[in-house]
């Protein structure tokens, strides 16, 4: 069933923003503009030099050698045999002999622009071929201990931003990268329960930060109200325009895209968000899948940026990571398996392009899988120190040197 985003005029669903007080089952709730004199308009500035860190993951495992792919290493067409990519459906990027699957047209222009950095056999030490361990792993940053928060988490613990908008995932969830101890992101969906502000409202949850009771719920549940009315402040504040098509799936990358732009075009104080697109794990017909799925990534990211007011143009980096790779070697079923490393891929104004780390070897395999050449811990790093301003040891648990990819 399709759900219709129109941001100038569709209602926003925020989930619980500012406590862990319902965890990651948070139910979404419906915010409407309100006219309540209890709310004062926040005007934003459209010149914001505050860096915006958009977070896209791609579930299921993206195959990172079929996306940047070393098509002068006679060995990738001996490994993949009739899934090797042919050279109508790749083009050059003129370093270390790598190609780039054609399916990414817009991304190779921005690459060309140096605006695009590929970091080569990103994975973490011993690695899992399981969906759920591997994406838990790659969200919480934790590759040795189970821990139900995630990096980004963590770092809205350490921050504590008062703002409900700081970070904004757009979907029905609240991933695990985004949930901390104390703090976690609200999210936008187009499912939920109705709720409106009503009058009072604000003096009613007031009321209730103090309970008489001898638990804490009415005072958890008055913050959370709180932090919705914040929010559906600030969303009706926005002048947002009405050019979005008037029905879209918002499940679609696409349409996740289109609304971050318009949220940064008008100004909105949110410096993370978080995107997604699912559907790559190709066990079976891979090639024309997951070009058709990476030809969707595509056409968003280049009309993300495309669509990015001047003074936003160098401020926004997109980082986009996949819980794992795929095997080298096709399966019977001309798809490929769970695999290790793969490419992670930062895109944006002040992005240094180029290669980083070690291209995984094709004649140097780990039972069948890419070696990994580069901790997914130092592009966090790089994304914490660099885009975030902040110490990554404080977040990572450990010492990770970050990335030359991001200029001052």
């Amino acid at each position: 069933m399709k759900s219709i985003l129109k941001l100038s005029r569709r209602q926003f669903l925020v989930s619980a923003a500012a406590t862990a007080t319902f965890g990651a089952g948070a139910t979404a709730v419906e915010l409407t503009k309100s006219s309540n004199p209890l709310f004062s308009i926040r005007q934003f500035s459209t010149a914001d030099p505050s860096p915006i860190l958009v977070l896209l993951t791609l579930y299921g495992g993206n195959d990172g050698l079929n996306t940047i792919v070393p098509f002068e290493d006679s060995l990738y067409t001996q490994l993949r045999g009739a899934m090797a990519l042919k050279d109508t459906q790749v083009k050059p990027l003129g370093e270390d002999n790598l190609w780039i699957n054609s399916s990414l047209p817009n991304i190779y222009q921005l690459y060309k622009q140096k605006k695009v950095a590929i970091v080569r056999g990103v994975s973490y030490p011993n690695p899992s071929l399981s969906h759920f361990v591997s994406m838990a792993i790659w969200q919480s940053a934790s590759p040795n201990q189970e821990l139900s928060s995630g990096w980004i988490g963590r770092y809205l613990d350490q921050t504590k931003p008062t703002d409900p908008m700081h970070a904004l995932c757009l979907g029905s969830n609240v991933p695990l990268a985004c949930m901390g101890n104390i703090t976690q992101a609200s999210a936008i969906s187009m499912v939920g329960t109705p709720v409106a502000p009503f009058p009072g409202a604000q003096t009613a949850f007031s009321s209730m930060m103090t309970p008489k009771s001898r638990t804490a719920m009415p005072a958890n549940a008055a913050k959370e109200g709180t932090q919705l009315l914040a929010l559906d402040e600030q969303l009706g504040s926005l002048h947002l325009s009405s050019s979005t098509p008037a029905e879209t799936t918002f499940t679609d990358l696409g349409a996740q895209l289109t609304a971050v732009s318009q949220l940064i075009n008008a100004g909105a104080s949110t410096r993370i968000y978080s995107v997604s697109e699912s559907s790559f794990d190709t066990h079976s017909n891979e090639v024309s899948l997951q070009n058709a799925l990476l030809a969707n990534v595509d056409s968003a990211i280049g009309k993300f940026f495309q669509s990015l007011k001047a003074s936003y143009s160098k401020n926004v980096t997109l980082v986009a990571y996949s819980e794992f790779g795929r095997r080298v070697a096709s399966n019977a079923s001309m798809g490929t398996d769970h695999g290790t490393s793969g490419p992670v891929l930062l895109i944006g104004g002040s992005v240094i392009g180029g290669m980083y780390g070690e291209q995984p070897p094709l004649n140097h395999l780990a039972d069948g899988n890419l070696e990994t050449t580069t901790d997914f811990r130092t592009v966090y790093a790089t994304v914490l120190e660099r885009i975030l301003g902040h110490n990554p040891k404080d977040v990572l648990n450990g010492n990770f040197q970050p990335l030359d990819i991001i200029s001052a």
